[in-house]
């Protein structure tokens, strides 16, 4: 049964919301498992399992796709989206966390050689994703949006 109770615009822009909130909250409970203990910093943070960006960039695509067609312009234009975005995410910005950890370790290794003290703000590291983790972030984003445009959220 094809969800009518909201319209197609609604249920698009509902299905990447949805999708990206879920996969925040995996997130969240992914590191609670992990670290044992609660870090809420993971809700507002990129990278990490899995990818919230593609998730949903892809459910956005999917529902594009649901509801217009998977041949029509519109679904190609969300298409041509999300694939920049996951390119994006576990190519580009997955590079600039390496580079960043490299610096930190830089910076650390420097201050100690001198034995000063000095404080400075460390680089975030995790920015990217694996490409597992995009993978993960795509099936997810198009579980929901099948979820969401057949009536069952």
């Amino acid at each position: 049964m094809v969800n009518t109770e909201i319209g197609p615009g609604l249920e698009v822009i509902f299905s990447a919301f949805l999708s990206v909130f879920i996969a925040q909250f995996i997130k969240f409970i992914h590191t609670y498992i992990v670290k044992k203990k609660f870090d809420f910093k993971v809700l507002a943070t990129t990278g990490g399992m899995p990818s919230s960006h593609t998730s949903g960039t892809v459910a956005l695509t999917t529902s594009v796709g649901l509801i217009s067609g998977f041949s029509s312009v519109e679904f190609a234009i969300a298409l041509g989206f999300t694939l920049i975005v996951m390119y994006d995410a576990a190519g580009l910005r997955r590079s600039a966390g390496q580079m960043a950890a490299l610096l930190n370790k830089m910076v650390d290794d420097y201050y100690t050689d001198k034995r000063t003290r000095h404080h400075h703000e460390r680089l975030m590291e995790v920015l990217g994703h694996t490409p597992f983790e995009v993978l993960v972030g795509a099936l997810f984003g198009v579980f929901i949006a099948y979820f969401v445009h057949y009536g069952v959220f």
